[in-house]
């Protein structure tokens, strides 16, 4: 078992999942309330990891972080370093490639708040902040969890974002899913597949808890 892998996996998806998560919530509540003339191309540019080969996005994430690139040059004269090959380069790419899946379950879930149930508060005097902490984000709920699942369980099971932005360089970016595809490439099945049911494990109870903690939210709240 590669335990500083599954320790790479889990540091990603716990940083992937804090930092989209208020994205998402901002960006999916945006979406679901405006009505401006770019919101289609908004939305396609969100969903677009979804139907990208991820090695296609790993191949222009590669190249946008490379230092002749616009971004990769900005960011090597920002903090001298660069992003191709370091966990801050495939942290950055899994905020990419797991974006949809933090906002579309949140834009999902605010939309189906009825519009008159925001004017009810507003007219009983609660401000447009506290309607989102007292009124929106309590019916949100479910989907705020579900983002946090999803993006958790994809962000440990991602394999070619990482593999082309990161390579597989130990203790730095290389994740379960890349040493279990090292094992099978050594033809060391067995390695495998007990690296394959600890992240199948991993995966499971991390969706268990999270819904297990939303319904009993809304057990408690009924």
């Amino acid at each position: 078992m590669d335990w500083t892998a599954l320790s790479v996996s889990l540091r990603l998806a716990g940083l992937t999942c804090l930092l989209l998560l208020p994205l998402g919530l901002w960006l999916g509540r945006t979406l679901a309330l405006s009505q401006f003339r770019g919101k289609p191309l908004c939305e396609a540019l969100v969903a677009l990891p979804l139907v990208m080969p991820p090695t296609v996005l790993g191949f222009y994430m590669m190249e946008a972080f490379g230092v002749e690139a616009p971004f990769g040059s900005a960011w090597q004269s920002l903090t001298g370093s660069g992003l191709n090959f370091t966990f801050t380069g495939i942290l950055i790419a899994s905020l990419v490639a797991n974006l949809p899946f933090a906002v579309q379950p949140i834009q999902r879930a605010f939309e189906t708040i009825p519009p008159n149930l925001r004017e009810a508060a507003w007219c009983s005097g609660l401000s447009p902040l506290r309607t989102l902490l007292r009124i929106e984000l309590p019916l949100v709920w479910p989907g705020l969890i579900s983002a946090l699942a999803l993006t958790f369980a994809h962000t440990l099971g991602e394999f070619g974002v990482i593999l082309m932005v990161g390579g597989a360089i130990d203790g730095e970016t290389r994740t379960l899913a890349i040493a279990i595809y090292d094992r099978v490439q050594a033809f060391d099945e067995s390695g495998a597949a007990v690296m394959s049911a600890m992240l199948l494990l991993v995966s499971f109870l991390t969706i268990g808890v999270v819904y297990g903690l939303a319904g009993r939210r809304r057990w408690r709240r009924a």
